[in-house]
């Protein structure tokens, strides 16, 4: 007799589960503890093993159905096999019963399904908003599609490639072939996947309706959404929330748009093999990141930045150890150097720059444009509901208001600081604020974080920043050459520093160049959020041995008292 797969319950509150992928096909034969299908809920994906032996005779719930906890997804029988007299295609798949909608809820609409859209979508329905969360692309946004997440993946591979290279210095012989381009865009792509899946799931656990499609303003409380089939339908919500999100800019350099070797961003991700030249345009993260990476796959990396040094809004003395870090690995760094014009030489592309008041061409075989982001919110029609913006760059209070009534923005449309840690974080208050609650965005504790070899991060005041608001403060350092965990790790490379007011020893900002930096950096964040002072850093115990504790040496040294380092 056949015994019917049923949808687990994985948790006290889940409901249902998506089909993410069949292992199995119709047919297969199956043992007890065979992987036979995963599916999704909320953030995860879970495996689903066989209880019985026999075979696969039917698959009743396809990839990407959505079935309640206990609903039938298939049947294990022997070959042949008809299920209740009739053949398994007719067993019926059961379905979840809609929600009944309670009178009184406040809608809200979110414009965007990033990292700050699809935060503030849920927040909205943590607090009883009913939510719909139009996206007019992926879910996910560009983080999750192609920024944070695929980015992180390309790093990750370059980091085990190099690391793979030096590990006859820890007395490990291994033999690197090369890379396998296929298999690291595969990869890449299946953790984005799973992650875009885990939101979708996440939009379906809370109640979310999702809609694709091109959100617009019809009026200030009334959006048109166009949806991929050209059709159009109008919308009227309580609240909005714009998250509208940013895309890469492209600056009015003579010859990169007409150019097939210039790519964005988005386009860098995903060459078909790995260059063996690149020049990149722009020394700001996503630049230095990028050529990190392909740096360590083996390609020529030139990056061309206009400004004096790489990453301006970072610590300038860690800034400049990074440099000297990337072209001790052979990258070539030019500050104070325009490029004026591109243009086609043979297979590969010239790139005209201005250096020291001449013109030097570098040739590459690809130009990765970086200079930053534009907001991405032509296609909401502000002006015609008056919600004030500048050149696209909405403008909101530290509630995350508009100047229009109901009406909130989040996250890159602002034009201000473009990370997607801050676009949550606003969505966070934009929605409690829209369902009642009276809260403000403070970004006093927003970490800024450059995914390099080794890490690069920081939160609150640069040495140069507290100088040029006039604030007395006193600094504090600490090489991780002196930890023994980052010794270890990477030869001891990096620093960590302390600013501290003077007068009140308050931690004002903290940068941390070495291993696990974006990873140390929550600690200095709460630091400053919770107006610690230096003594706070002091009395709290850190675990030996890691690099953390290299963290309290730096703050020990702001104040001379530094144990494994003499005070100068």
């Amino acid at each position: 007799m056949a015994v019917e797969v049923k949808m687990p319950q994985l948790g006290l509150t889940m409901e249902e589960g998506t089909i993410s992928k069949w292992i199995k096909n119709e047919g297969d034969t199956v043992k007890v503890g065979d992987i036979l299908l995963e599916i999704t809920t909320d953030k995860l994906t879970s495996e689903v093993a066989s209880e019985a032996e026999g075979t696969l005779i039917k698959i009743v719930a396809k990839e990407g159905e959505d079935v309640p906890v206990r609903g039938i997804l298939g049947y294990i029988g022997q070959a042949g096999e008809v299920v209740g007299g009739a053949a398994p295609a007719a067993a019926p798949v059961p379905t979840a019963a809609p929600a009944p909608k309670k009178d009184g809820k406040t809608t809200v609409a979110v414009i965007g399904g990033g990292p700050g859209g699809y935060v503030a979508a849920i927040r909205a329905a943590q607090l009883g908003g009913e939510v719909t969360l139009i996206e007019k692309n992926k879910m996910g946004g560009t983080c999750l599609n192609v920024g944070c997440i695929p980015t992180k993946v390309l790093l990750h591979s370059a980091e085990a490639l190099a690391e793979a290279k030096e590990m006859a210095e820890l007395g490990i012989n291994v033999e690197v072939k090369g890379v396998d381009w296929n298999k690291v865009q595969a990869k890449k792509s299946a953790v984005t996947n799973q992650l875009v899946s885990g939101v979708t799931g996440l939009m379906k656990a809370n109640k979310i309706k999702v809609i694709e499609g091109v959100a617009s303003f019809a009026s200030k409380d009334t959006l048109t959404v166009t949806k991929k089939d050209g059709s159009k339908e109008n919308l009227t919500f309580d609240k909005i929330i714009i998250a509208a999100g940013s895309v890469p800019a492209v600056p009015p350099i003579p010859g990169v748009k007409e150019n097939a070797n210039c790519v964005d961003s988005t386009g860098a991700l995903s060459f078909e093999t790995v260059p063996k030249s690149l020049l990149v345009i722009g020394g700001g993260v996503i630049g230095i990141e990028l050529a990190t990476a392909y740096s360590r796959f083996g390609t020529e990396v030139t990056v061309v930045e206009a400004m004096s040094k790489l990453l301006p809004m970072m610590d300038g003395e860690l800034t400049a150890q990074l440099r000297k870090m990337m072209e001790a690995r052979g990258i070539k760094i030019m500050t104070d150097a325009k490029v004026q014009s591109v243009e086609a030489a043979g297979d590969a592309t010239k790139v005209n720059v201005e250096v020291s008041g001449k013109i030097e061409a570098f040739t590459a075989e690809k130009v990765l444009v970086a200079v930053g982001r534009r907001t991405d919110t032509e296609a909401l029609n502000m002006d015609a509901v008056g919600i004030a913006h500048d050149r696209g760059r909405i403008s909101v209070n530290d509630k995350m208001e508009t100047n229009v009534a109901n009406v909130y923005a989040i996250g890159d449309c602002l034009g201000k600081v473009m990370l997607a840690h801050v676009a949550s974080a606003q969505g966070e208050i934009a929605a409690e604020n829209a369902l009642g609650e009276d809260v403000l965005y403070d970004g006093a504790t927003n970490p800024s974080c450059v995914y390099t070899d080794p890490e690069f991060a920081g939160v609150g005041l640069t040495e140069e920043k507290a100088k040029e608001m006039g604030i007395d403060f006193q600094v504090g350092k600490f090489p991780l050459m002196a930890n023994g965990k980052s010794l270890i790790m990477n030869g001891g490379v990096g620093m960590i520093k302390f600013i501290i007011g003077k007068e009140y020893k308050e931690v004002l900002g903290v940068h941390i160049l070495g291993p696990r930096a974006t990873d140390l950096i929550g600690e200095c964040a709460l630091a400053i959020g919770m107006e610690a002072t230096v003594e706070d850093i002091f009395a709290t115990i850190h675990a030996h041995p890691t690099v953390t504790e290299a963290v309290r040496e730096a703050a020990l040294a702001a104040e001379k008292r530094a144990i494994h380092i003499p005070n100068k």
